[in-house]
């Protein structure tokens, strides 16, 4: 009996949870429409707009923005209410330095027909300068060709001669040294250097005894006879 009566007290209390719920819902959805139709319900007040009287900002004031006090808002304000703004008309003529600056500004970007003329022309100069230029350097270099193909066989023949003199020197110290050690030696070694700088040592003093002796021969050789003057024919 016990069990029996906690299931209606049960059953009671989820009823009347789920009319608490539903109420809730009702007052809810009745609320978005009051508040729907309260809105569309809504007519705001027109703004007035007092065209009699435009704004004009005061320059001398401290508040006004300092982009309301040039001259630019003031040609503005003339185009947008005419003398009714207050601004003097030629205020808004530019000044003498910015007229100036226009009219540089004008010749630069769009100059004259006969100052566009003149810089084609003095243009097509300048480029006839530097072709001319350009093929007299072409004609001297092509003129100065033989002699350096020339010098640069000469140079090669010597390049090359000059080695094969060193490679004949090289062999022939190589040998001198077998012969004088009795064995081949590695040119990089000390005993093969210092026997290449004795052979240079003699052949400077040879060369040196054969200057001295041609000086000395030149020395002791008796001055030329000068030849005997042409007797005057009678």
């Amino acid at each position: 009996m016990a069990a029996s009566m906690l299931c209606r007290r049960t059953a009671v209390l989820c009823r009347a949870l789920k009319g608490i719920s539903c109420s809730k819902t009702v007052l809810s959805v009745d609320s978005q429409r009051g508040l729907l139709l309260q809105s569309a319900s809504y007519n705001p007040r027109p703004l007035k707009l007092n065209l009699h009287q435009p704004y004009i900002p005061d320059k001398d004031s401290e508040k006004t923005p300092e982009w309301q006090k040039s001259s630019r808002y003031d040609r503005k304000l003339f185009g947008r209410y005419g003398s009714a703004s207050g601004v003097d008309l030629a205020s808004l003529w530019p000044s003498r330095g910015e007229l100036d600056q226009m009219i540089a500004e004008e010749n630069e970007w769009h100059p004259p027909l006969e100052v566009m003329l003149k810089n084609v022309e003095a243009r097509e100069k300048e480029e006839a300068q530097k072709r001319l230029a350009k093929e007299t350097l072409i004609a001297a270099n092509m003129a100065k060709m033989p002699k350096m193909i020339a010098d640069w066989r000469r140079e090669k023949r010597e390049t090359k001669s000059k080695l094969k003199e060193e490679k004949a020197r090289r062999t022939k110290l190589l040998a001198e040294a077998r012969e004088r050690f009795g064995y081949a030696l590695d040119p990089r070694s000390p005993k093969f250097l210092e026997m290449v700088a004795e052979i240079e040592k003699e052949e400077k003093k040879k060369k040196k005894l054969v200057k001295r002796r041609l000086r000395d021969e030149q020395l002791a050789a008796p001055p030329p006879v000068a030849p005997p003057p042409p007797t005057a024919v009678s």
